[in-house]
Protein backbone atom coordinates (compact mmCIF):
# COMPACT_ATOMS: atom_id res chain seq x y z
CA UNK A 1 0.00 0.00 0.00
CA UNK A 2 1.49 3.75 -0.75
CA UNK A 3 1.82 5.73 1.76
CA UNK A 4 -0.12 8.07 1.13
CA UNK A 5 -3.36 5.95 0.85
CA UNK A 6 -2.09 3.89 3.78
CA UNK A 7 -2.13 7.49 6.11
CA UNK A 8 -5.52 8.24 4.47
CA UNK A 9 -7.02 4.86 4.92
CA UNK A 10 -5.97 4.90 8.53
CA UNK A 11 -7.63 8.02 9.31
CA UNK A 12 -10.60 7.87 7.95
CA UNK A 13 -11.71 4.54 9.13
CA UNK A 14 -9.88 5.31 12.83
CA UNK A 15 -11.92 8.26 13.31
CA UNK A 16 -15.20 6.15 13.29
CA UNK A 17 -14.11 4.00 16.29
CA UNK A 18 -12.05 6.00 18.48
CA UNK A 19 -13.98 7.84 21.36
CA UNK A 20 -16.24 5.27 21.97
CA UNK A 21 -13.66 2.58 22.15
CA UNK A 22 -11.28 4.74 23.79
CA UNK A 23 -13.72 5.28 26.67
CA UNK A 24 -14.15 1.80 27.13
CA UNK A 25 -10.73 0.83 27.56
CA UNK A 26 -10.01 3.72 30.06
CA UNK A 27 -12.87 2.20 32.33
CA UNK A 28 -10.86 -1.15 31.88
CA UNK A 29 -7.29 0.36 32.12
CA UNK A 30 -8.66 1.91 35.73
CA UNK A 31 -9.64 -1.37 36.75
CA UNK A 32 -6.73 -3.38 36.10
CA UNK A 33 -4.16 -0.46 37.16
CA UNK A 34 -3.73 -1.60 40.84
CA UNK A 35 -3.11 -5.07 39.43
CA UNK A 36 -0.70 -3.44 36.69
CA UNK A 37 1.57 -2.04 39.58
CA UNK A 38 1.49 -5.04 41.35
CA UNK A 39 3.15 -6.59 38.23
CA UNK A 40 5.50 -3.75 37.81
CA UNK A 41 6.77 -3.96 41.47
CA UNK A 42 6.89 -7.77 41.13
CA UNK A 43 9.25 -7.39 38.45
CA UNK A 44 11.17 -4.97 39.50
CA UNK A 45 12.28 -6.71 42.40
CA UNK A 46 13.13 -10.00 41.26
CA UNK A 47 15.35 -8.50 38.05
CA UNK A 48 16.99 -11.16 36.02
CA UNK A 49 19.92 -10.30 33.24
CA UNK A 50 20.11 -11.00 29.72
CA UNK A 51 19.40 -14.50 28.92
CA UNK A 52 18.69 -15.20 32.45
CA UNK A 53 14.72 -14.42 32.65
CA UNK A 54 13.51 -17.49 33.50
CA UNK A 55 10.80 -16.54 36.32
CA UNK A 56 10.01 -13.43 34.59
CA UNK A 57 9.16 -15.21 31.30
CA UNK A 58 7.05 -18.11 33.55
CA UNK A 59 5.07 -15.22 34.89
CA UNK A 60 4.84 -14.16 31.00
CA UNK A 61 3.84 -17.31 29.71
CA UNK A 62 1.33 -18.43 32.92
CA UNK A 63 -0.59 -15.06 32.56
CA UNK A 64 -1.16 -14.67 28.81
CA UNK A 65 -2.46 -18.44 28.88
CA UNK A 66 -4.96 -17.90 31.68
CA UNK A 67 -6.24 -15.25 29.26
CA UNK A 68 -6.27 -18.05 26.50
CA UNK A 69 -4.10 -17.22 24.23
CA UNK A 70 -1.90 -19.44 22.22
CA UNK A 71 1.65 -19.29 23.68
CA UNK A 72 4.88 -20.26 22.82
CA UNK A 73 8.07 -20.10 24.92
CA UNK A 74 11.50 -21.09 24.59
CA UNK A 75 11.84 -18.81 21.97
CA UNK A 76 15.22 -17.25 21.42
CA UNK A 77 16.02 -18.76 24.68
CA UNK A 78 13.46 -16.98 27.12
CA UNK A 79 11.56 -15.65 24.69
CA UNK A 80 7.60 -15.74 24.99
CA UNK A 81 5.27 -15.17 21.55
CA UNK A 82 1.48 -15.55 22.13
CA UNK A 83 -1.29 -14.70 19.82
CA UNK A 84 -4.70 -13.51 20.74
CA UNK A 85 -7.28 -13.72 17.49
CA UNK A 86 -9.90 -11.36 17.93
CA UNK A 87 -13.60 -11.15 16.85
CA UNK A 88 -13.36 -10.98 13.52
CA UNK A 89 -11.18 -11.70 10.56
CA UNK A 90 -8.68 -9.32 9.58
CA UNK A 91 -4.76 -8.25 9.72
CA UNK A 92 -1.91 -9.40 12.09
CA UNK A 93 -0.16 -6.56 14.37
CA UNK A 94 2.78 -7.64 16.75
CA UNK A 95 3.70 -5.55 20.19
CA UNK A 96 6.89 -5.79 21.33
CA UNK A 97 8.03 -6.10 25.15
CA UNK A 98 11.71 -6.72 26.21
CA UNK A 99 12.31 -8.56 29.77
CA UNK A 100 16.14 -8.49 30.83
CA UNK A 101 18.02 -6.04 33.60
CA UNK A 102 20.63 -4.52 33.60
CA UNK A 103 24.04 -5.65 35.88
CA UNK A 104 23.23 -2.13 38.12
CA UNK A 105 23.25 -1.88 42.38
CA UNK A 106 19.98 -0.32 42.92
CA UNK A 107 20.55 2.89 45.45
CA UNK A 108 16.58 3.87 45.59
CA UNK A 109 14.78 3.14 48.64
CA UNK A 110 11.62 2.47 47.10
CA UNK A 111 10.09 -0.75 48.83
CA UNK A 112 9.61 -2.20 45.48
CA UNK A 113 13.50 -2.10 45.23
CA UNK A 114 15.61 -4.66 43.53
CA UNK A 115 15.71 -7.91 46.06
CA UNK A 116 18.64 -9.47 43.85
CA UNK A 117 21.76 -7.20 44.70
CA UNK A 118 23.83 -5.98 41.81
CA UNK A 119 21.12 -6.24 39.11
CA UNK A 120 18.35 -4.06 38.41
CA UNK A 121 15.85 -2.97 36.39
CA UNK A 122 17.74 0.44 35.20
CA UNK A 123 16.08 0.72 31.65
CA UNK A 124 12.54 0.04 32.19
CA UNK A 125 11.75 -3.26 31.14
CA UNK A 126 9.67 -3.75 33.83
CA UNK A 127 7.48 -1.18 32.95
CA UNK A 128 7.35 -2.40 28.99
CA UNK A 129 6.59 -5.98 30.09
CA UNK A 130 3.81 -5.03 32.38
CA UNK A 131 2.45 -2.46 30.01
CA UNK A 132 2.12 -5.33 27.50
CA UNK A 133 0.71 -7.45 29.92
CA UNK A 134 -1.48 -4.75 30.35
CA UNK A 135 -2.47 -4.61 26.73
CA UNK A 136 -3.38 -8.39 26.26
CA UNK A 137 -5.43 -8.50 29.08
CA UNK A 138 -7.47 -5.66 27.88
CA UNK A 139 -7.51 -6.64 24.17
CA UNK A 140 -8.37 -10.27 25.63
CA UNK A 141 -11.64 -8.52 27.59
CA UNK A 142 -12.81 -6.83 24.57
CA UNK A 143 -11.36 -9.39 21.88
CA UNK A 144 -15.01 -8.45 20.04
CA UNK A 145 -14.14 -5.31 18.82
CA UNK A 146 -10.44 -6.70 17.19
CA UNK A 147 -10.71 -7.01 14.34
CA UNK A 148 -7.56 -9.45 13.34
CA UNK A 149 -4.79 -11.00 15.51
CA UNK A 150 -2.30 -9.37 17.59
CA UNK A 151 1.03 -10.99 17.88
CA UNK A 152 2.67 -10.51 21.70
CA UNK A 153 6.71 -10.66 21.56
CA UNK A 154 8.50 -10.71 25.33
CA UNK A 155 11.59 -11.11 24.23
CA UNK A 156 15.07 -11.82 25.93
CA UNK A 157 18.46 -10.21 26.09
CA UNK A 158 17.82 -6.74 24.91
CA UNK A 159 20.59 -5.84 26.97
CA UNK A 160 23.16 -8.19 25.45
CA UNK A 161 24.33 -10.99 26.69
CA UNK A 162 27.83 -11.22 28.73
CA UNK A 163 30.78 -10.89 26.57
CA UNK A 164 31.84 -14.30 27.32
CA UNK A 165 28.99 -15.49 25.33
CA UNK A 166 28.80 -16.50 22.30
CA UNK A 167 26.10 -16.57 19.10
CA UNK A 168 22.99 -14.58 18.15
CA UNK A 169 20.49 -13.35 20.94
CA UNK A 170 17.43 -11.64 21.50
CA UNK A 171 15.15 -9.73 18.92
CA UNK A 172 17.90 -10.84 16.38
CA UNK A 173 17.35 -14.52 17.28
CA UNK A 174 13.64 -14.13 17.55
CA UNK A 175 13.61 -13.42 14.18
CA UNK A 176 15.90 -16.20 13.21
CA UNK A 177 13.56 -18.65 14.91
CA UNK A 178 10.36 -17.52 13.58
CA UNK A 179 8.51 -15.51 16.12
CA UNK A 180 7.40 -12.81 13.32
CA UNK A 181 6.16 -15.72 11.32
CA UNK A 182 2.69 -17.98 11.29
CA UNK A 183 1.31 -15.34 10.80
CA UNK A 184 3.85 -12.15 10.05
CA UNK A 185 2.63 -8.98 11.51
CA UNK A 186 1.11 -6.25 8.97
CA UNK A 187 3.21 -4.39 11.60
CA UNK A 188 4.81 -3.73 14.70
CA UNK A 189 4.68 -1.49 17.50
CA UNK A 190 7.12 -1.33 20.66
CA UNK A 191 7.97 1.40 23.26
CA UNK A 192 10.30 2.55 25.81
CA UNK A 193 11.08 4.42 29.00
CA UNK A 194 11.86 8.06 28.85
CA UNK A 195 12.43 10.34 31.63
CA UNK A 196 14.34 12.96 29.62
CA UNK A 197 13.78 13.80 26.21
CA UNK A 198 15.54 16.75 23.11
CA UNK A 199 12.96 17.99 21.55
CA UNK A 200 12.91 18.84 17.77
CA UNK A 201 14.05 21.96 17.12
CA UNK A 202 15.07 22.54 20.59
CA UNK A 203 18.48 24.49 20.85
CA UNK A 204 21.99 22.78 21.69
CA UNK A 205 21.59 20.24 23.97
CA UNK A 206 18.34 20.91 25.45
CA UNK A 207 17.00 18.02 27.30
CA UNK A 208 13.39 18.19 29.02
CA UNK A 209 12.06 15.63 31.45
CA UNK A 210 8.93 13.29 29.69
CA UNK A 211 6.64 13.55 32.20
CA UNK A 212 4.06 10.11 32.74
CA UNK A 213 1.29 10.82 30.74
CA UNK A 214 3.45 12.60 28.26
CA UNK A 215 4.38 10.36 24.92
CA UNK A 216 7.15 11.13 22.46
CA UNK A 217 8.13 9.95 19.27
CA UNK A 218 10.05 10.55 16.14
CA UNK A 219 9.95 9.86 12.33
CA UNK A 220 12.56 8.11 10.45
CA UNK A 221 15.65 7.02 12.28
CA UNK A 222 14.83 6.68 16.14
CA UNK A 223 18.00 5.04 17.35
CA UNK A 224 21.65 4.39 15.99
CA UNK A 225 23.37 1.67 14.64
CA UNK A 226 25.31 0.14 17.85
CA UNK A 227 29.14 -0.86 16.57
CA UNK A 228 32.54 -1.57 18.85
CA UNK A 229 35.44 -1.88 17.93
CA UNK A 230 38.97 -3.57 19.19
CA UNK A 231 42.22 -2.04 18.00
CA UNK A 232 45.68 -3.61 18.71
CA UNK A 233 48.68 -1.48 18.17
CA UNK A 234 51.96 -3.34 18.14
CA UNK A 235 55.08 -1.80 18.20
CA UNK A 236 58.48 -2.51 19.62
CA UNK A 237 60.23 -2.99 23.33
CA UNK A 238 62.76 -0.74 24.39
CA UNK A 239 64.41 0.52 27.28
CA UNK A 240 62.88 4.05 27.49
CA UNK A 241 66.10 5.88 27.72
CA UNK A 242 66.83 4.58 24.21
CA UNK A 243 63.56 5.03 22.23
CA UNK A 244 65.33 5.12 18.83
CA UNK A 245 65.80 1.35 19.52
CA UNK A 246 61.82 0.59 19.56
CA UNK A 247 58.74 2.04 18.36
CA UNK A 248 56.33 3.10 20.95
CA UNK A 249 53.31 1.53 20.81
CA UNK A 250 51.52 4.14 23.67
CA UNK A 251 52.64 7.06 21.60
CA UNK A 252 51.36 5.80 18.28
CA UNK A 253 48.05 4.11 20.05
CA UNK A 254 47.83 8.03 21.16
CA UNK A 255 48.14 10.07 17.92
CA UNK A 256 45.39 7.21 16.22
CA UNK A 257 43.00 7.82 18.67
CA UNK A 258 43.21 11.32 18.44
CA UNK A 259 43.27 11.23 14.52
CA UNK A 260 40.29 8.92 14.79
CA UNK A 261 38.25 11.75 16.34
CA UNK A 262 39.16 13.68 12.46
CA UNK A 263 37.22 11.33 10.92
CA UNK A 264 34.11 13.40 12.72
CA UNK A 265 34.99 16.57 12.65
CA UNK A 266 37.44 16.77 9.29
CA UNK A 267 36.15 14.12 6.91
CA UNK A 268 32.07 13.89 7.70
CA UNK A 269 29.45 16.16 6.53
CA UNK A 270 28.31 18.17 9.19
CA UNK A 271 24.80 16.82 8.48
CA UNK A 272 26.03 13.09 8.97
CA UNK A 273 25.40 12.43 13.10
CA UNK A 274 28.71 10.39 13.81
CA UNK A 275 29.69 9.67 17.22
CA UNK A 276 33.23 7.58 17.46
CA UNK A 277 34.16 7.07 21.09
CA UNK A 278 37.24 5.39 22.38
CA UNK A 279 36.30 3.91 26.15
CA UNK A 280 38.97 1.66 27.32
CA UNK A 281 42.53 1.39 26.64
CA UNK A 282 45.51 -0.78 27.92
CA UNK A 283 49.06 -1.45 27.32
CA UNK A 284 52.71 -0.92 29.18
CA UNK A 285 54.28 -3.12 31.73
CA UNK A 286 56.74 -0.48 33.18
CA UNK A 287 57.64 3.08 33.98
CA UNK A 288 60.95 2.80 31.75
CA UNK A 289 59.78 0.52 29.03
CA UNK A 290 58.28 1.58 25.76
CA UNK A 291 54.99 -0.48 25.23
CA UNK A 292 54.92 -3.37 22.78
CA UNK A 293 51.36 -3.24 22.52
CA UNK A 294 48.81 -1.15 23.35
CA UNK A 295 44.75 -2.23 23.00
CA UNK A 296 42.39 -0.02 23.00
CA UNK A 297 38.04 -0.30 22.45
CA UNK A 298 35.59 1.86 21.64
CA UNK A 299 32.02 2.22 20.03
CA UNK A 300 30.54 3.79 16.87
CA UNK A 301 27.19 5.47 16.57
CA UNK A 302 25.81 6.08 12.78
CA UNK A 303 22.21 6.15 12.05
CA UNK A 304 22.91 5.02 7.67
CA UNK A 305 24.54 1.99 6.93
CA UNK A 306 26.27 2.93 3.85
CA UNK A 307 27.92 5.44 5.51
CA UNK A 308 28.79 4.00 8.24
CA UNK A 309 30.26 1.59 5.95
CA UNK A 310 32.53 4.39 5.10
CA UNK A 311 33.72 5.04 8.20
CA UNK A 312 34.79 1.70 8.70
CA UNK A 313 36.98 2.29 5.80
CA UNK A 314 38.08 5.55 7.13
CA UNK A 315 39.09 3.90 10.39
CA UNK A 316 40.93 1.10 8.88
CA UNK A 317 43.27 4.05 6.56
CA UNK A 318 43.57 6.07 9.76
CA UNK A 319 45.04 2.95 11.73
CA UNK A 320 47.31 1.63 8.73
CA UNK A 321 48.69 5.24 8.08
CA UNK A 322 50.05 6.35 11.30
CA UNK A 323 51.17 2.53 12.19
CA UNK A 324 52.97 2.75 8.86
CA UNK A 325 54.68 5.92 9.77
CA UNK A 326 55.68 4.97 13.18
CA UNK A 327 56.76 0.99 12.05
CA UNK A 328 54.25 -0.46 14.25
CA UNK A 329 51.59 -2.35 12.91
CA UNK A 330 47.61 -2.75 14.08
CA UNK A 331 44.80 -5.43 13.42
CA UNK A 332 40.90 -4.26 14.27
CA UNK A 333 38.50 -6.14 14.70
CA UNK A 334 34.81 -4.41 14.37
CA UNK A 335 31.84 -5.93 15.17
CA UNK A 336 28.49 -4.60 14.04
CA UNK A 337 25.38 -4.61 16.49
CA UNK A 338 22.09 -3.71 16.37
CA UNK A 339 21.15 -1.82 13.15
CA UNK A 340 19.56 1.61 13.63
CA UNK A 341 15.80 1.56 14.26
CA UNK A 342 13.79 3.60 11.39
CA UNK A 343 10.50 4.00 12.12
CA UNK A 344 7.87 3.78 9.18
CA UNK A 345 6.85 7.29 8.09
CA UNK A 346 3.10 6.58 7.40
CA UNK A 347 2.63 4.50 10.03
CA UNK A 348 4.19 6.62 12.85
CA UNK A 349 1.73 9.68 11.19
CA UNK A 350 -1.28 7.45 10.98
CA UNK A 351 -0.46 6.03 14.58
CA UNK A 352 -0.34 9.56 15.78
CA UNK A 353 -3.97 11.06 15.72
CA UNK A 354 -4.41 8.04 18.54
CA UNK A 355 -2.08 9.20 20.77
CA UNK A 356 -3.08 13.15 20.63
CA UNK A 357 -6.70 12.43 21.18
CA UNK A 358 -5.48 10.32 24.44
CA UNK A 359 -3.04 12.48 25.47
CA UNK A 360 -3.41 16.14 24.50
CA UNK A 361 -1.55 17.28 21.16
CA UNK A 362 0.74 19.42 24.17
CA UNK A 363 1.42 16.16 25.49
CA UNK A 364 2.71 14.35 21.95
CA UNK A 365 5.84 15.82 21.34
CA UNK A 366 8.27 15.12 18.41
CA UNK A 367 12.12 14.62 19.37
CA UNK A 368 15.47 14.13 18.20
CA UNK A 369 16.54 10.33 17.31
CA UNK A 370 18.57 8.91 20.12
CA UNK A 371 22.63 7.76 19.59
CA UNK A 372 21.71 4.87 21.70
CA UNK A 373 20.99 1.54 20.26
CA UNK A 374 18.14 -1.02 20.42
CA UNK A 375 17.20 -4.29 18.74
CA UNK A 376 13.73 -4.03 18.16
CA UNK A 377 15.12 -2.61 14.75
CA UNK A 378 15.18 -6.24 13.74
CA UNK A 379 11.12 -6.60 13.93
CA UNK A 380 10.96 -3.38 11.85
CA UNK A 381 13.43 -5.24 9.10
CA UNK A 382 10.26 -7.91 8.55
CA UNK A 383 7.66 -5.19 9.06
CA UNK A 384 6.81 -1.49 9.25
CA UNK A 385 7.61 -0.62 12.57
CA UNK A 386 6.81 2.71 15.12
CA UNK A 387 9.04 2.33 18.68
CA UNK A 388 7.85 5.80 20.38
CA UNK A 389 8.69 7.40 23.56
CA UNK A 390 6.88 6.55 27.30
CA UNK A 391 7.04 9.41 29.59
CA UNK A 392 7.78 8.25 33.08
CA UNK A 393 9.49 10.93 35.07
CA UNK A 394 7.55 12.96 38.03
CA UNK A 395 9.54 16.12 39.54
CA UNK A 396 7.34 16.72 42.22
CA UNK A 397 7.83 13.23 43.87
CA UNK A 398 11.67 13.08 43.09
CA UNK A 399 11.45 10.74 40.20
CA UNK A 400 13.58 12.38 37.76
CA UNK A 401 16.60 9.28 37.83
CA UNK A 402 17.82 8.78 33.85
CA UNK A 403 18.06 5.26 32.01
CA UNK A 404 20.92 3.00 33.02
CA UNK A 405 21.63 4.86 36.32
CA UNK A 406 21.01 3.61 39.68
CA UNK A 407 18.36 5.84 40.74
CA UNK A 408 15.66 5.45 37.64
CA UNK A 409 12.50 4.91 38.60
CA UNK A 410 9.13 5.40 37.06
CA UNK A 411 6.22 7.37 37.99
CA UNK A 412 3.42 4.13 37.19
CA UNK A 413 0.82 6.50 36.44
CA UNK A 414 2.69 5.78 33.07
CA UNK A 415 1.18 2.22 32.46
CA UNK A 416 -2.10 3.90 32.30
CA UNK A 417 -0.73 5.98 29.51
CA UNK A 418 1.80 3.18 28.14
CA UNK A 419 -1.43 0.64 27.72
CA UNK A 420 -3.74 2.90 26.84
CA UNK A 421 -1.54 4.03 23.78
CA UNK A 422 -0.48 0.79 22.44
CA UNK A 423 -3.81 -0.20 22.59
CA UNK A 424 -5.18 2.34 20.62
CA UNK A 425 -2.39 1.85 18.44
CA UNK A 426 -3.62 -1.79 18.02
CA UNK A 427 -6.91 -1.21 17.51
CA UNK A 428 -6.58 1.70 15.00
CA UNK A 429 -4.49 -0.05 12.78
CA UNK A 430 -6.67 -3.23 12.85
CA UNK A 431 -9.88 -1.30 11.63
CA UNK A 432 -8.14 0.56 8.73
CA UNK A 433 -6.05 -2.43 7.32
CA UNK A 434 -9.14 -4.41 6.61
Amino acid sequence: MKPLLFILLFAVTAAGQDASCDAVFKKSIDEMFPRLVETRRDIHRNPELSNQEKRTAALVADRLRALGFEVKTGVAGHGVVALLKGGSAGKCVAVRADMDALPIRELGSSPYCSQNIGVMHACGHDVHTTVALGVAELLSNHRDRIKGSVKFLFQPAEEAPPATFKGEWGAKLMVAEGAMENPKPDAIFGLHCAPYISPAGASGDEQRLLNAGQLAYTIGADSANSDRFHVLIRGKMAHGSAPHQGVDAIAVAAEAIGALQLIRSRETNTRQPLVITVGTIQGGQRENILAERVEFAGTVRTYDTPFRDGVIEKMHRVLKGICDAHGASYEMEYRKGYPSIINHEALVKATLPAFRRLVGDKNVIEIIPFMGGEDFSYFAQVAPGFYFRLGVANEARGITGDIHTPMFDADEECLKTGVAAMAAAVCDFLDAAR
